[in-house]
């Protein structure tokens, strides 16, 4: 199935080796790993196909044709879905998108991490970010978690802490009026962002993002009323 017109377009993060899960993805990927009976990729693309999304890429590397078949075998969920092949070596999030930049459009796209389940609601996430100018949106949430994004009154990315060691990150020089919040691995992206991105085949998001705030806005986009979970630790299944 080819190209749809007027759906949204996304990318779902699924390279990873999954080491956090163990045993679980000795024998296949973190992406088909189940969680209720169901693929983590299912969910992921059942939600966005639900919210709008008609056309998603997906990156892959660690038994990466388990997950192209898996796909295939599902007719592509009836949407058009297309895959990047990190065949050579892991790219990290950011070498992940940017190595996937010739799938999208003049609009601006979802980035959804594979193994988070979340009832965020996308359609709100694309028109927040459409509304704010901003080169990206990130969902975040109140939450406990040992590193922080630190976030400015109005709303915009001005910070990164580690809430153990106290180390931070400072868009603008000062803490002052920041508040600690936590990254929800959802995030929408502008497409010129991908003339900003390094030279580097290789890269993480978050320096990236840290680095690109100081002369770019970046919203911030709060969900903290949204059930949100990380599938991708071990201690997450540990009832089952």
């Amino acid at each position: 199935m080819g190209l749809q017109s007027g759906g949204e377009r996304a990318i779902i993060l699924a390279a990873g080796l999954g080491s956090r899960l163990g045993a679980l993805t000795v024998h296949k990927p973190k992406a088909l790993v189940e969680w209720e009976g169901r693929a983590l990729i299912d969910h992921v693309i059942l939600k966005l196909k639900n919210s709008g999304f008609t056309d998603i890429i997906i990156n892959v590397h660690h038994h990466a044709e388990m997950i192209m078949e898996h796909v295939e075998n599902k007719d592509h969920f009836g949407i058009h879905i297309e895959f990047s092949h990190e065949k050579d070596e892991l790219l990290d999030t950011g070498g992940g998108i940017a190595n996937a930049a010739w799938f999208f459009d003049e609009r601006p796209f979802l980035v959804y991490n594979v193994d988070i389940l979340s009832n965020i609601d996308l359609t709100g996430l694309m028109k927040a970010h459409r509304e704010s100018g901003s080169i990206a949106t990130m969902a975040v949430k109140q939450r406990l978690t040992t590193r922080s994004l630190l976030m400015n009154g109005a709303g915009f990315l001005k910070g990164w802490k580690d809430m153990r060691s106290g180390e931070m990150i400072l868009v603008d020089g000062s803490d002052t009026g920041l508040t600690p919040i936590a990254f929800s691995a959802i995030h929408v992206m502008d497409p010129r962002m991908f003339k900003l991105f390094p030279s580097e085949k290789r890269f993480p998001i978050m320096p990236f993002y840290l680095e690109l705030a100081r002369k770019e806005a970046i919203f911030m986009y709060r969900h903290d009323q949204d059930e949100w979970m990380d599938l991708g630790k071990l201690e997450a299944y540990s009832n089952l």
